[in-house]
Formats: C-alpha cells, sequence, structure tokens
C-alpha cells in the first residue's frame, strides 16, 4: 500500500504549502523513495484556465493539456516527474463530476449529499494517484483550515486516515507564527487557534511546520507542542530563506525527513542532496550579474510570471551569474511612446505570454526596441506574436498589420485564430494545449540552443502565425526554425542578422528544472551576457536610419557568414 502524506495550511494563505510539500517531495525522493504530488483547490471554477491572473496568479499546464495550479510546477520543478490532469483537483470538478452521476441515475435514487457522495468523489480521486505506482503521494489541500469551501476536502482526508490505516497516513500542518514589532516576540496564538480549528474537524497533525521570519526557540516549540498536543521535535521552525530551494535543506537539517519515515514505518537510505546544494550555491554566490527586462502587465503580480522567474534562475545558474529582473510594465512604454527609456541599460528583453488587448502596443514597442538595438530578445507565445507584428509593421512596410486578436478587421492579419477555433464556443480548456512535437530547422539559432532537430514543448493558446505571410517575412529575415509539421505550424522564428532573438509559441518555462535549466533561457541569459560585455558581432550596415533592416535586405546570410533558413 502506498503512504499518504496531507499538507494543510492555516492563519493565513501563501504561507507556502506548495513549496513545501514539494521540498518533503524531494527529501523523500533523495532517499530513493518513487514520489507524487496532488493539489486539492476549493474554488469551484473546473480549473484555473478561464481566471485573471491577478485572481490565481499562473496557470501552469501539464503535457496532458491540463491547466493547473502554479504549485503543481513547484512540483515539478523539484521532484523532477511530469504530472498531469489527475495531480490537480478542484471543487469544480468534484461537483461537475457528482452531479452527473446524479443526472444519469448512478445513486440508485438515494439523497445526493456531502458526505458520503462529495468526499467519496474526492477519496476516489486521491487513490488514483496514488494507486498508479508510487510508494508515496503528498496531497495538498489549498486554502486555509476554517474556509467553508476547503470543509469537503478535509472531511474527506479525515476520513481516509481511517480508511488506510493511522501507519499509512501522516498529517503536515504549515502554520504562522508571526512576529510582533512592537512587542518584540514571535506569538503562537494563531498556530494554537489553527490547530484547534482542525482539531475540530477531527484532525490531528502529526507534524507542524511553523513559517516564521525568525529562529523558534527551544521555549517556544515546548509551548507550541504542549497546546497542540505534539512531541517538540515535531515542531519544525519554517523560515524565510533567501531561496526556495533552500527550503529542503533546511528542513532536512531539522530532521523533517526522518520524522516523517519513522512515522510511516519507512526504512530507507541516507538523503542524497548533492544537486540541491549546488543549486543554492549558484544562486546565492554567483560570479557575474545580468540584468534582464520582463515586458509585461501583470507585473504587480509576480506570481503570474512564476514559472519565468523561476527559469531564470536555473538558467542563472548554469551561467555562474545572477539574473536580474527588471519588471518593466508595458503601459508605461505605451504611454512614454516608445520603449527606450524603460529598457536602456537592460541586456536582454523577454516579452513572456498574456491575453487581452491591455498594454499591446507596449509590448510591441519593446520588441522593437530590441531588434532595432542588437538587445538580446526572448519572445514567449504573445511575445512571438508581437515580434511579427512589429517586424511585419516596420520592416517588411505592413504598417497595418496586426493580430486578429486585437484588431478583427486588419487588413493584414499576420497572427490569427487557428483554425479549429473558430468554432469554440465555450472558452475553458479549448485552446491549443499541452505538450506538441516541433521539428528545429538546422542552421538556426533554435537548433544551436536545443542541439537536436525533434523537442516536445507546452502550449497555451489559441493564435498562431499565419503562413500567408511566411515567405514575405522569411525573404525579409525572419527566419521560421521551429515547425509543428503534422499541421505545418510555425512554432519558433528568429532573426537572421540578429545577434539573439528567438520567439517560441510554446512555453518552455514549464518544463524548467533546478540544475536542469531548459536551454532557451540557458542561452538567452548567455546572450545577455555577451551584450553586457559588448562583444555583440552587431553592424550598423544592417540598420536603417529608423534603426529598421532595409527592405531591400535579403533573408540567409547571417552576420557570423552562416545561411540559414
Amino acid at each position: 500500500m502506498p503512504k499518504y502524506i496531507f499538507v494543510t495550511g492555516g492563519v493565513v494563505s501563501a504561507l507556502g504549502k506548495g513549496i513545501a510539500s514539494a521540498s518533503i517531495g524531494y527529501l523523500l525522493k533523495s532517499r530513493g523513495l518513487s514520489v507524487t504530488l496532488q493539489k486539492c483547490d476549493p474554488y469551484l471554477n473546473v480549473d484555473p484556465g478561464t481566471m485573471s491572473p491577478f485572481q490565481h496568479g499562473e496557470v501552469f499546464v501539464t503535457d496532458d493539456g491540463a491547466e493547473t495550479d502554479l504549485d503543481l510546477g513547484h512540483y515539478e520543478r523539484f521532484v523532477g516527474k511530469e504530472l498531469g490532469r489527475d495531480n490537480n483537483i478542484t471543487a469544480g470538478q468534484i461537483y461537475e463530476a457528482v452531479i452527473s452521476k446524479e443526472r444519469r441515475g448512478d445513486y440508485l435514487g438515494g439523497t445526493v449529499q456531502v458526505i458520503p457522495h462529495v468526499t467519496n468523489e474526492i477519496k476516489e480521486r486521491i487513490d488514483k494517484v496514488a494507486l498508479s505506482g508510487v510508494d508515496v503521494l503528498i496531497t495538498e489541500i489549498g486554502g486555509t483550515v476554517g474556509d467553508i469551501e476547503s470543509l469537503p476536502f478535509l472531511e474527506a482526508i479525515r476520513q481516509m486516515r481511517l480508511d488506510k490505516g493511522k501507519e499509512n497516513v501522516l498529517f503536515i500542518h504549515l502554520t504562522l507564527v508571526p512576529y510582533i514589532k512592537t512587542a518584540g516576540e514571535l506569538k503562537t496564538k494563531p498556530t494554537q487557534h489553527s490547530v484547534r480549528a482542525l482539531r475540530d474537524i477531527g484532525i490531528q497533525p502529526d507534524i507542524l511546520l511553523c513559517r516564521t521570519e525568525r529562529p523558534l526557540t527551544d521555549d517556544l516549540k515546548r509551548k507550541i507542542a504542549l497546546f497542540c498536543n505534539v512531541e517538540m521535535s515535531e515542531v519544525i521552525d519554517a523560515r524565510d530563506v533567501p531561496s526556495i530551494y533552500e527550503v529542503p535543506l533546511r528542513f532536512h537539517e531539522d530532521g523533517l525527513d526522518e520524522i516523517v519515515l519513522e512515522k510511516l514505518g519507512i526504512d530507507v537510505g541516507p538523503a542524497d542532496l548533492g544537486r540541491m546544494e549546488s543549486v543554492v550555491e549558484g544562486v546565492t554566490s554567483p560570479s557575474s550579474e545580468v540584468s534582464i527586462a520582463i515586458c509585461g502587465k501583470y507585473i504587480d503580480l509576480q506570481d503570474s510570471y512564476k514559472s519565468i522567474t523561476e527559469a531564470f534562475a536555473h538558467a542563472g545558474v548554469e551561467n555562474d551569474t545572477r539574473v536580474n529582473l527588471v519588471w518593466v510594465d508595458v503601459e508605461d512604454i505605451e504611454r512614454a511612446g516608445n520603449a527606450a527609456g524603460a529598457l536602456e541599460g537592460c541586456h536582454g528583453v523577454l516579452v513572456p505570454g498574456g491575453f487581452g488587448e491591455r498594454g499591446i502596443e507596449g509590448k510591441i514597442a519593446s520588441a522593437g526596441f530590441a531588434r532595432r538595438e542588437g538587445v538580446p530578445y526572448f519572445g514567449i507565445c504573445l511575445g512571438l506574436h508581437c515580434a511579427v507584428i512589429e517586424f511585419a509593421r516596420n520592416v517588411c512596410g505592413l504598417t497595418a498589420a496586426h493580430s486578429t486578436e486585437f484588431d478583427p478587421d486588419t487588413a493584414y492579419p499576420v497572427i490569427d485564430l487557428l483554425p479549429e477555433q473558430k468554432s469554440v464556443v465555450n472558452m475553458g480548456g479549448t485552446m491549443r494545449l499541452g505538450g506538441y512535437d516541433c521539428h528545429v530547422v538546422e542552421g538556426t539559432t533554435a537548433h544551436d540552443v536545443y542541439g537536436e532537430s525533434e523537442v516536445r514543448e507546452r502550449h497555451r493558446h489559441r493564435y498562431e502565425y499565419n503562413n500567408e505571410f511566411r515567405s514575405t517575412f522569411e525573404s525579409r529575415g525572419l527566419v521560421s526554425s521551429g515547425i509543428h509539421v503534422d499541421a505545418d505550424l510555425v512554432e519558433m522564428v528568429e532573426l537572421s542578422d540578429h545577434p539573439w532573438f528567438v520567439c517560441c509559441q510554446f512555453h518552455p518555462e514549464f518544463r524548467s528544472r533546478p540544475g536542469v535549466a531548459h536551454p532557451l533561457f540557458r542561452e538567452f541569459v548567455r546572450a545577455a551576457l555577451t551584450h553586457k560585455t559588448g562583444d555583440d558581432p552587431v553592424s550598423s550596415e544592417h540598420r536603417s536610419s529608423d534603426g529598421s533592416e532595409p527592405l531591400e535586405r535579403v533573408a540567409g546570410s547571417n552576420v557570423d557568414g552562416r545561411t540559414r533558413g
């Protein structure tokens, strides 16, 4: 029988249950156990795909095409295991399934209730993942103890301890021990109340992770243990750390993995933490630094770009470089009328994915600045669209070019709705989602980066590069460097006479891992470093008076003499 670990949270949200769960998973995997993770979200949305980033942060996409909570990104990064749609449960999915069964008559005329029908549905979905051949399943319960919408999930996991036996189920509770500055003290009362609320539901936590900005003294640990009915050794100091990759190392120092293994009756070898120790050293002690501008419109909530920021951390480690992210509001660029003021001094420009017209001209201007000035540019999803629009307008003379997402009547729809999307009515779960194969064209920067011709990447979009303009763009130097062959879709483009200007329709950030950075991020950071040192081979003869390439220039010859495309 697999072992079950349930992670709950108390006092306030955003304490870091996802990082805590992922760190426990990493520690158990480092001891040779097969581990997977799962997130239970109590909201009634079927998935976060239709939710605003301001509401939910990033939507993480799995290879099988599920739009999921961003914590699944942490799980994949820490444990190094690809997850799928079964690893994220929402209350919307549960109630949808229960009501569908009721409509079919599956309940034989009985009264459908939260207990047992809703809780049974939850338990079945937890078991589906646990019984997939793993040693340990770690399930995080979203929200905070005391939230009314979380109650069915908490009741379900209470029942699971009875179903599976105490020796197979472990409850870990993450709570807050706040520091009150005016009193000069850490206060344990919120933790006591949080655990009491959990015990009122019928769950006695086995281990407490106490999130705190200052170390817990033995006296405080002893007090928490007494009032929360746990051993003092089971009160773990979950202090703030500079890098999330330090969390499992700190947990290990406090003996968390030993306690977990002992309580679950698992006897395995010692932990091998070498990879994470190397990552932490690379994050905290780099020998150089570089500044990368992220030109977006959700910069006030940086969780909207969580996988991107982590991918830069991974890339920085492999380049022995601290990547300083400069958050640029593209609406400020629009108001200023140009991007130079906002982007001057940055060594690379990234335009990430997104939806909606707000700020789009600022993103287009950012791509134009990087193209004209020879600054390394990386466009992801919408960042590709913006680069193509800018190139069409200012290099090819198609001044009215646009995406039909923003201008349905544009004379030059260089970015257009995918054909299969034109009949879509429901917005949820209907985009081009998940992993698709991409053929990388030899002789391109993209091929140099990947070092192979066939790759698989994850998508989340409705609009695509319009092949009607492909020959025109390629004749001017915009090379199609990645193709989804089955549907002849352009997945990557790059400039033939630019030091590093690469765009992709997919989201490579979802596949980056600590210690194994995604090659596109790794090489983009390397190109930014080269730009910083002034070694870029950018020739002024390739620019017109306004910084654009002359229209008579033909594609094919790169600045170093190689032929591309």
